[in-house]
């Protein structure tokens, strides 16, 4: 038997199955939560800073 090895060179993310609620926020109720987490400065909500950064970067570009 052959020894043949395989490299992927494209990682492909599957779809969630759980629903984003940032994804169906509007743009101001976004900014907004934004606002919030930003002026809580707490660092255990840095994924849904992230998160809202990235919702409202799309809108801008």
């Amino acid at each position: 038997m052959p020894n043949t090895i395989i490299h992927f060179t494209q990682t492909v993310a599957a779809p969630s199955l759980i629903p984003d609620p940032v994804a169906r926020l509007s743009d101001d109720e976004c900014l907004t939560r934004l606002a919030d987490a930003v002026t809580r400065g707490d660092s255990e909500h840095l994924d849904e800073i992230v998160h809202l950064i990235g919702r409202l970067a799309v809108v801008i570009e």
